[in-house]
């Protein structure tokens, strides 16, 4: 195996709860990108949310759950190792030997904010942001500052079989 360039996904969240469109995404980006491994790098909170409900734990646990036998997705914590919940300080951490190159996965309900992320600019340079459309968040997105302002060298834009699921909407079950 070629190891001079380790191509590996990332997908941030809360995940409360993880669920199958995490998953779908996840697959289809391994496959499409030709990924080494996803990573689920789970945040206790989100900066730009409310606390979540459930423990840091319990999140990790079902996460574990829900990959199943899909041995290419991690489930990680970060945040004591790096000592910050910002995207930013992660993809710093996962790129400090210089031989990931970094695949940072969204939904294209994240794009629309995404500009409100810390050093979001940086982000979009140090890695490759690809956004997962999503039902009902295509045409907002695309019409979003981060979008508008992103160097499209480094944005992929997949028009994506729409898992019509979000954690919201789990968590009101």
């Amino acid at each position: 195996m070629d190891f001079k360039n380790k191509r590996i996904g990332v997908l941030g969240g809360t995940f409360d709860p993880a669920h199958k469109g995490h998953l779908a995404i996840s697959k289809d980006a391994f496959r499409r990108f030709k990924l080494k491994k996803v990573i689920w790098a789970i945040t206790e909170k989100n900066p730009l949310k409310k606390q979540s409900k459930n423990y840091i734990f319990n999140r990790v646990k079902y996460c574990k759950k829900i990959i199943g036998k899909n041995s290419f997705i991690e489930v990680k914590f970060y945040e004591k190792v790096i000592k910050s919940n910002k995207t930013y300080k992660l993809i710093l951490y996962l790129n400090r030997n210089k031989k990931n190159e970094i695949y940072f996965l969204m939904g294209a309900d994240n794009l629309i904010n995404f500009h409100r992320w810390y050093k979001w600019k940086e982000i979009s340079k140090r890695c490759k942001i690809i956004v997962f459309d999503r039902y009902g968040y295509k045409k907002k997105s695309l019409n979003s500052t981060s979008f508008r302002r992103l160097n499209k060298n480094n944005l992929t834009f997949i028009k994506f079989k729409k898992v019509n699921i979000s954690s919201s909407q789990l968590r009101k079950i």
